[in-house]
C-alpha cells in the first residue's frame, strides 16, 4: 500500500472492500458524512435506520468494518497500490460518469490518466484475419501522434490494440474485470506484466478477486468512461462490446465502428452500430476529426 494516501482516501478503501456494501451504498454513505470517520462508529442498529440495508447486509458491513484492512484486502504483503474519487490523480474523464468506481486497484504510470487523447478499442474476441491489418491502419497513426489505447485484456481485439500500443512504444491502459492478483484470461499474465511494467492496468475489484460474469460489464463502463470514444472493431450481434457502446452513449461518449461484409458475422454488430448513429471509420483521421473537434 502506497505512503501517501490520505486517512480519509483509507476509509473510502476500508469501506468498499466490506461485505455489504455496494457503489450505491458507498454513494449514500459519502452523502452522509464525506470523511467518513462517523461510519466506523455506528452500529448495526444505526446502519439499518441510516442506510436502507437487510439487517445481513448491515451485519456484514458492521463486521468487515471492525477488521483490519489488509485482513480484507487478503494480501500476504502491503504491495497494492490504489486510488480513490478523493485524490487528485483520480482520471478526469471516469470522474464524469454516472457511476466512477469508488476505489482503483493499479498497477503502472498513473500519469495515463491525465492524457486527454485516450480511445477505448473493443471487440470480438475471436477476430478475423482482417482484423490486425485493419487496427494497425487504423490506430497505429493515432499511437504514434500519442493517443492511449485503452482496452479490457480480453482474447482477440483487446489484446491485439493492447500489443500494437506497446510494440510501438506507445501509451496503453488495461482494465480488468478481476482483481490485479487475478488476471483472465490466465494466457494473458505476461501481456498483463508488460502494460504493468510499460503502461497502466487498473481494476476495482479486490487484488485476489477472481474474474465473475457480472464483473464485466462494470469493468466495460470504465473502459468507456477513461475515454473521449470507443472503436469498435468487429462484434458479432450479441456481443459484450455493444454493451461497451452502449455504456459509452449513456456517458456522452462518441462511438465509432468499422465497417464489414454483411457475410461476416463479424461484422453484424459493427454494421448494427452504423446503422444506430456510430461513426463509420475508414482512417485515422475520421477518429481524430471528431475527438479533437468536440474538444475545441
Amino acid at each position: 500500500m502506497q505512503k501517501h494516501s490520505t486517512e480519509k482516501s483509507q476509509r473510502l478503501l476500508h469501506i468498499s472492500s466490506c461485505r455489504g456494501v455496494g457503489l450505491k451504498t458507498v454513494e449514500r454513505l459519502i452523502a452522509y458524512d464525506p470523511t467518513l470517520q462517523s461510519i466506523f462508529e455506528m452500529n448495526v442498529k444505526d446502519l439499518l435506520s441510516e442506510f436502507r440495508l437487510t439487517e445481513k447486509q448491515a451485519s456484514d458491513f458492521y463486521r468487515d468494518l471492525r477488521k483490519p484492512l489488509e485482513d480484507l484486502i487478503q494480501l500476504e504483503t502491503h504491495s497494492y497500490q490504489f486510488i480513490t474519487r478523493f485524490d487528485s490523480e483520480y482520471p478526469p474523464m471516469l470522474r464524469q460518469i454516472y457511476d466512477p468506481p469508488a476505489v482503483l486497484f493499479y498497477e503502472g504510470d498513473l500519469s495515463l490518466f491525465q492524457k486527454s487523447n485516450s480511445l477505448a478499442v473493443v471487440g470480438s474476441r475471436y477476430p478475423t484475419q482482417k482484423a490486425l491489418p485493419t487496427m494497425k491502419e487504423i490506430l497505429l497513426p493515432l499511437i504514434r501522434e500519442g493517443w492511449c489505447i485503452v482496452s479490457g485484456l480480453a482474447y482477440g481485439i483487446d489484446a491485439i490494440g493492447h500489443r500494437l500500443a506497446l510494440e510501438e512504444g506507445g501509451a496503453t491502459i488495461a482494465v480488468l474485470g478481476s482483481g490485479l492478483r487475478s488476471i483472465y484470461p490466465k494466457e494473458h499474465i505476461q501481456l498483463a506484466n508488460e502494460i504493468a511494467n510499460r503502461g497502466l492496468i487498473i481494476s476495482e475489484f479486490l487484488p485476489k478477486q477472481p474474474p465473475s460474469k457480472w464483473q464485466f460489464p462494470l469493468r466495460n463502463r470504465i473502459i468507456s468512461g477513461l475515454t473521449m470514444g470507443t472503436l469498435v472493431v468487429e462484434a458479432q450481434e450479441r456481443s459484450g462490446s455493444l454493451i461497451t457502446a452502449d455504456q459509452a452513449l449513456e456517458q456522452g461518449r462518441e462511438v465509432f465502428a468499422i465497417p464489414g461484409s454483411v457475410l461476416n458475422n463479424n461484422s453484424k454488430g459493427t454494421n448494427y452500430l452504423i446503422q444506430q448513429g456510430a461513426k463509420l471509420v475508414m482512417s485515422s483521421e475520421d477518429i481524430e476529426n471528431e475527438l479533437l473537434f468536440d474538444k475545441q
